[in-house]
Order: structure tokens, then C-alpha cells, then sequence
């Protein structure tokens, strides 16, 4: 959570820069849309301000800023490409969007994600920008599964998974591909139409977006597929949608899992070490959802990637 005086100074920011953007601004009540240790997200009226993570690099972060700036039929651009500085957290500015219903999965954009990647995944880096850093998100998550609960019975088949995941996928290595610019941590809640509320949809959270293997970005579909979590009709909607756009990351046609199967494994293993995590903080055993990602590492964990095409198939 956010320091006592962080909120309410990101609050006021977000306050100002609404009134800087909107004469006479329909001021209502100011939202907090996200407060976690990662990031701190409010909304006043049409803007967003953003709190980005302890020790955010400045440098890479306005790396990505100006790649958004650049990519506006992709990503959602900034409002300045510049952070600010705010109790030594890196603050950023948005426009605001209408994002995903997570009450009505049926009206999911798979298509439009899908769509959305395929074209990110093929256009040039328009700045130089670091290694996208989703192999760095799952050691975080393993390390804080070791951390705080690893003798927990649920943790053995994890921690097993991970260690024979390749040396990339576990940050200990360089990554299989050094320009292909991806976004680094996608899932429905990175997405917004914009002008809301029904402009078209964008890519947002830039936090993770650098150059690295595409396969990344399909990993936490093809998870929950591989896992039993997302219905097979979904994936197929999303992963033709990918081929139709020319995505590189998998064959226009064929078996897609040699691509995928690394990617998707590991964040299976990042999604189950945060599942076991929260589950002991809450003080509760692992629910229906939870108990469906160990059980999957604990099947990953008698073949390795390399000897299977999907790990749950």
C-alpha cells in the first residue's frame, strides 16, 4: 500500500493535471483504481496518474513513455512523455479509458488483443529500449514464494517447475530474441478503449514493454488454456486473430506450442507461486483456480519443455 502521503499528493496531481486539460472539468469524486506495492493508480475525471513501482528507472521508464508516444494506435500514449518525481516514486500521466468488463467474460476482446499484439510484435522499436522484463516479474514471484511460505506443501512442485525452465526464462540468461518489441505483461486488465467510452481498444501499462521473444505475450492465454482455464473456443478466437494480423510469434499455421510452451510454462509457475502466496497471507487453503496452476507445474515437473509440445495436452 501506499505511504499516508503519497495518495493523497498523487490524488492532488492527478486533480491538477485534469484542470489543466478540461475547462470547467465535471469534477466528481476522485477514484483510486489500483493501490498495491507495484503501483498506486487515481482517476480524476479524464485523467490518470500512476505511482510506478520503489526504484522504477527513470531512464527506462521515459524509454517507454516516448515508445508509446510513438505506437498511439497500439498503446495507449501518455499525456507527457516525461515522469515526475514523487516521494521517490516515478509518476506518470494518462488519459483515462473504459477498461474490460470483468463482469461479462463473454464480451472479453480476445480478437482485439490479439489483434492488438500481432501489430506491436511487428513494428520496429521506435526508440531503443531495454529487454522487456517478464522473466524478471517470475523470479520476483518465485522469490517471494521462498521467501515467505516455501515449506508449504503446494510450493514443492512449483519450485520444481522452475527450476527447469531454461536459464532465459528464469533471468539468468539473455533472452532468445533481442528486437522484437513486446508489451511484457499482457492480460485483459491491459486493456481500454480510448476516447472512452467506446473508442477503439489499446494496449496500456507500459511498465514491462522492451524487446524480447513475442512468444511472451501469448504465454498467459496459452497458460490458462494448457490449464483448463480458459475455454478452447477462446484460445482458438485468440490465436486465429493473432495468425489473420501476421503475428511473428507463432507459425501462420501448424502447432503453435514449440513457441509457446516455455512462455506459457513459466507463467504458470509465476501464477501459482503468487497463488500459494496470497492463499497463506488470507490465512485460507487454495481455491478451485489456484489448486488448477500447482497441480499443472506438478505435471510439468516429470517432462521437461523441451520434450513435449504443450504441457497440459
Amino acid at each position: 500500500m501506499t505511504t499516508h502521503r503519497l495518495l493523497p499528493e498523487l490524488t492532488a496531481r492527478a486533480k491538477a493535471a485534469a484542470h489543466a486539460r478540461t475547462r470547467g472539468c465535471p469534477c466528481g469524486a476522485t477514484a483510486t483504481l489500483t493501490d498495491r506495492p507495484d503501483g498506486t493508480v487515481v482517476r480524476h475525471a479524464a485523467t490518470v496518474a500512476k505511482a510506478h513501482a520503489p526504484h522504477t528507472n527513470p531512464t527506462d521508464l521515459t524509454a517507454r513513455l516516448t515508445a508509446a508516444t510513438h505506437l498511439p494506435g497500439i498503446l495507449l500514449p501518455p499525456l507527457d512523455p516525461t515522469p515526475v518525481t514523487l516521494h521517490d516514486r516515478q509518476v506518470t500521466f494518462w488519459p483515462y479509458g473504459t477498461p474490460v468488463d470483468p463482469d461479462d467474460p463473454d464480451a472479453a476482446p480476445w480478437e482485439a488483443a490479439a489483434t492488438l499484439l500481432a501489430r506491436l510484435h511487428r513494428t520496429p522499436a521506435p526508440t531503443p529500449l531495454p529487454p522487456m522484463r517478464g522473466p524478471l516479474k517470475a523470479v520476483r514471484a518465485i522469490t517471494r514464494l521462498r521467501e515467505t511460505v516455501g515449506g508449504h506443501p503446494a510450493a514443492v512442485p512449483v519450485l520444481h517447475a522452475w527450476t527447469l525452465l531454461p536459464a532465459w526464462a528464469r533471468a539468468e540468461a539473455p533472452q532468445p530474441d533481442t528486437t522484437t518489441l513486446c508489451h511484457g505483461d499482457l492480460h485483459l486488465g491491459q486493456l481500454v478503449r480510448h476516447p472512452a467510452p467506446d473508442g477503439p481498444w489499446l494496449l496500456i501499462d507500459v511498465d514491462d514493454l522492451g524487446v524480447g521473444p513475442p512468444g511472451w505475450d501469448l504465454a498467459r492465454p496459452a497458460a490458462w488454456y494448457a490449464c483448463g482455464l480458459l475455454p478452447p473456443d477462446e484460445w482458438t478466437r485468440f490465436l486465429t486473430a493473432y495468425r489473420t494480423a501476421g503475428g511473428p510469434a507463432v507459425p501462420a499455421d501448424g502447432d503453435p506450442w514449440p513457441a509457446l510452451d516455455v512462455p506459457a510454462r513459466t507463467l504458470t509457475v509465476q501464477t501459482a507461486a503468487l497463488a500459494i502466496v496470497k492463499a497463506v497471507a488470507a490465512g485460507r487453503p487454495l481455491d478451485e483456480v489456484e489448486g488448477a496452476v500447482v497441480d499443472a507445474c506438478d505435471r510439468m515437473g516429470s517432462v521437461p519443455p523441451e520434450l513435449t509440445p504443450g504441457f497440459a495436452k
